[in-house]
């Protein structure tokens, strides 16, 4: 029984002087992550700033057990 890793999508926003902010939604698929930068993308953002998906290993894994 393999143990398989679940990646887990995180929105990232970076400030204009090095600063990162890490939203606490995250995204089952990197398909529902891009979604949301569309939608972020659609209000008017302050220069320098810049949004992207980050993928992230789940704690929790596949085990093959059906608890």
């Amino acid at each position: 029984m393999a143990a398989t890793a679940v990646l887990v999508w995180f929105l990232v926003i970076a400030g204009p002087q090095g600063g990162m902010v890490l939203l606490p939604t995250t995204f089952d698929k990197r398909e529902q992550c891009i979604a949301a930068i569309t939608e972020y993308q659609k209000q008017p953002t302050p220069a320098g700033w810049s949004v992207q998906c980050v993928p992230s290993a789940s704690p929790f894994t596949d085990n093959g057990s059906a608890e």
